[in-house]
């Protein structure tokens, strides 16, 4: 008898072949394939306690796709052919994307100086003693 819709029991080979797929591709598209699970089902995964192997593999897989989106982004910029507002919009979401999910690698940075100087230190907080005299 023929397997008949999407798998909804976790099997660590199943979490593996997500995993391997994540690293290059987005779990929207995964999931789309019929052969895998629901999105909702791989996030009921994500929160089980007793899959926190799955959940250690899923989160280096994602941050593996950060990585290669943005090697991609040196390959967009090179590109001499095509149409430069396509690219221009393609790196923005990119850059974007890679500041939300990997914001202390790719976030945006605050200068704390003050005119390119260091701040003094130690900040004294108000209300301390040595406000205080």
């Amino acid at each position: 008898m023929a397997k008949v819709g999407r798998p909804t029991k976790y099997t660590k080979e199943l979490g593996n072949a997500i995993c391997l797929r994540l690293s290059s591709e987005s779990l929207r598209s995964i999931c789309r394939d019929e052969e895998m699970p629901a999105r909702k089902t791989v996030h009921l995964w994500l929160l089980e306690e007793s899959k926190k192997e799955f959940l250690h593999q899923y989160n280096i897989a994602c941050n593996t796709r950060a990585e290669e989106l943005f090697d991609s982004l040196e390959e967009i910029a090179d590109n001499t052919k095509g149409d430069v507002q396509r690219d221009r919009l393609r790196i923005d979401t990119k850059k974007w994307y890679l500041s939300k999910v990997m914001p202390k690698k790719y976030g945006d940075k605050l200068d704390m100086t003050s005119g390119g100087k260091a701040l003094p230190t130690p900040i004294l907080k108000l209300g301390s003693k040595e406000t205080d005299e």
